[in-house]
């Protein structure tokens, strides 16, 4: 079960969430804030309506299992909004029983519902169980096969 988290959001979604990002973070070596802050900015970001928060619970049990966060934001080519899928997490002891291919069947459909015609993800190359789950979603590469690998670069401001 995949549920769309909204300002009026009861329970435990935006610390799930949170929670959930946090992990992400840590199991892949990368800085992260504590919950607590990115549960905040999480509901500041669904609130002015940047992002959107898709959350993955267990159907047995309704603990938060996975998460996704996707930005519709205006595209330069086309009138037509574009998604991008910045973040997309299935704990490790859920992975392989479905919850990453419902958020991103959920997530393809919130975006086109807000009029998106293209989406788009970056995964590691490294992340091969990531690459397969794009891939089986529809999703192809647009580097690499043919071309030239394309790098990702990041600064500080």
């Amino acid at each position: 079960m995949v549920e769309t988290l909204t300002g009026s959001s009861a329970g435990d979604g935006f610390a799930a969430a949170a929670q959930l990002l946090h992990d992400f973070n840590v199991e892949y070596d990368e800085p992260a804030p504590p919950p607590d802050e990115l549960a905040i900015r999480l509901g500041e970001l669904v609130m002015t309506d940047q992002v959107t928060v898709l959350l993955a619970r267990a159907p047995e049990t309704g603990a938060a299992v996975g998460v996704a966060v996707m930005r519709v934001q205006p595209s330069v080519w086309t009138p037509a909004p574009e998604a991008y899928l910045a973040e997309l997490y299935v704990a490790p002891s859920w992975r392989g029983q479905g919850f990453g291919r419902e958020l991103i069947t959920e997530a393809m459909r919130v975006a086109r519902e807000r009029g998106a015609d293209y989406a788009f993800v970056i995964t590691s190359e490294d992340d091969p169980l990531a690459v397969r789950l794009y891939e089986a979603a529809g999703f192809r590469r647009t580097e690499g096969e043919g071309g030239p690998t394309m790098i990702a670069f990041e600064r500080e401001l």
